[in-house]
Order: C-alpha cells, then sequence, then structure tokens
C-alpha cells in the first residue's frame, strides 16, 4: 500500500560482538523505494542466534513505578530506572506508531567499553525508546537521555531508526570507565537516500551544532524540528581532544575514524 511502512525482520534480536560480528541493517527513506515507504532490514547472521519475537503491550503506569533493567545479553541484573507513565505497544523491533529500530555491533575503542554502574546497555535502549517513542526523532531523544541519566553499558553500536516518514542513523561508544554516559552522533538519512552499515560505525563528518541544521544535547527539545538533520553529543570533539584521539579542526572530525577505526575492534 502506498506509503505503507513495514520492516524487514529477518532475525528479531541481535547478540553483542562475542556473539556475532555478522549484523547487517539497509536503511531505505521514502524517495529511494518504489512506493513511498520508509523501511529497515536487520540480520544477525549467527548460529547462536534463534530469532524471538518480544512483546511489550502499551500501559499506563502509577506515579514512582520503576523498570528492572537485565542485561539484554546475560540476563544480568543492572539496576532500576525510572518507568514512563505512558508506554506504547510492541512487537519485535516495532512499535504502533511504525517506529522501528535495528543495530550492528561495531565495538569501537577497548578502553571506551561497559562502565562499572552503568544500566543501560544496547538493547534496553533500543527497546524502551520503541515503548516510549512516536517518531523515529522520540526515540533518539529518549535513547540519548537514558544513557545520559543511567550510563551506557555496551561496546560501540550502529543503530537503524525509522517511522513512516524519516530514517536516521545513530552511533554510540561509551566513555569508559570513570566517565558516565556517551559519546553519540545521529544522522537523518536524506530523502532519496538508501543508507547499509554491517559492524562499522559509518558517520564521518557532519553539520556542526552553529550550523541551522544541527543541534546539541542541550538542545535536544528542537529535536522534532524539521529542519534539524544531525543530534550529537555536548561533548562529542571535546571528550576525543581530551582523550588525544584528535587534534584537528572542528570540521574536519570524523566520529567513524576517530571512535570506530577497524583496528579498534574488541578481541575477544
Amino acid at each position: 500500500m502506498k506509503r505503507l511502512y513495514y520492516i524487514i525482520l529477518i532475525v528479531a534480536i541481535s547478540g553483542l560482538s562475542y556473539h556475532s560480528f555478522a549484523c547487517t541493517n539497509f536503511l531505505v527513506t521514502k524517495g529511494a523505494s518504489n512506493d513511498g515507504s520508509t523501511f529497515i532490514s536487520y540480520a544477525a547472521d549467527s548460529h547462536v542466534l534463534y530469532g524471538e519475537l518480544y512483546h511489550w503491550p502499551a500501559a499506563i503506569y502509577e506515579e514512582g513505578a520503576m523498570l528492572d533493567i537485565y542485561e539484554w545479553d546475560t540476563g544480568k541484573f543492572l539496576g532500576q530506572i525510572k518507568q514512563a507513565k505512558e508506554t506504547y505497544n510492541v512487537v519485535g523491533n516495532m512499535n504502533e506508531y511504525q517506529v522501528a529500530i535495528g543495530e550492528t555491533t561495531y565495538g569501537g575503542k577497548p578502553e571506551l567499553g561497559s562502565q562499572a554502574g552503568a544500566i543501560i546497555d544496547y538493547g534496553n535502549m533500543m527497546f524502551i525508546a520503541l515503548q516510549r517513542s512516536k517518531t523515529a526523532r522520540e526515540a533518539i531523544k529518549v535513547m540519548t537521555e537514558l544513557v545520559d541519566e543511567y550510563g551506557y553499558y555496551s561496546v560501540g553500536e550502529s543503530i537503524s531508526i525509522s517511522d513512516p516518514n524519516e530514517v536516521w542513523i545513530f552511533e554510540i561508544i561509551g566513555k569508559g570507565e570513570g566517565k558516565k554516559g556517551a559519546i553519540w552522533v545521529a544522522l537523518k538519512i536524506p530523502d532519496g537516500y538508501i543508507c547499509a552499515h554491517a559492524n562499522q560505525a559509518r558517520i564521518t563528518t557532519f553539520p556542526l551544532a552553529d550550523d541551522k541544521k544541527s543541534i546539541i544535547f542541550s538542545g535536544r527539545d528542537k529535536i522534532e524540528n524539521s529542519e534539524i538533520e544531525c543530534y550529537y553529543a555536548d561533548d562529542l570533539i571535546s571528550f576525543a581532544r581530551e582523550k588525544e584521539y584528535f587534534d584537528g579542526k572542528d570540521e574536519e572530525f570524523s566520529f567513524s575514524d576517530t571512535y570506530a577505526l577497524i583496528s579498534g575492534w574488541i578481541k575477544l
């Protein structure tokens, strides 16, 4: 049907880098599809992943309700976070508003892995966002607010996010021990284009926040402005300078070349 949004789920759930190095996503915008639909694909090619279809029903929660968080891949209890007042129906990797999310692990610099005390791992980040979002932009805002408040408990991930109108790519990595939160950048895929990623970060340079098309986390209330096409962590570049990963001009900064060099893959 015209402008019908759909997602191809080859396998619903992907593991961390030690489970599989073969997760592949394709991201297709409205202008690049035959019928004006957006869609993303998500394949996790691993013999230890058997494809489970998860369901979270829509719900209303009382003030003060808490949500238990268990690590997505191991079931380890990580802690509790504040539950949203309202959550939406989610089946697999898509919710009732046709917001969909997939991922592929790139690992990144080993020293920027999971943080002690962090609560939000990649799986919970994705599926909590689906439960709380009506648009792709809102999903990205939810994910970045979660890791800012509760810390990021995973290695580098490249995330695909779509809704019936837009497709985004969101790339994230932790800050390592002693640093709460995460380093991340999100870019809207231009209409008429497609994108693909498979275990390697794709975002290189991007428009800086002094551009009318780009905002940082502290300006996240503007995320639903349709002119915004880029959204990134306030300290994305300054953190790289602090760690001596980068010493060039801000406009030359590349996320992938800084945080996700192929030589920086985790060895397990």
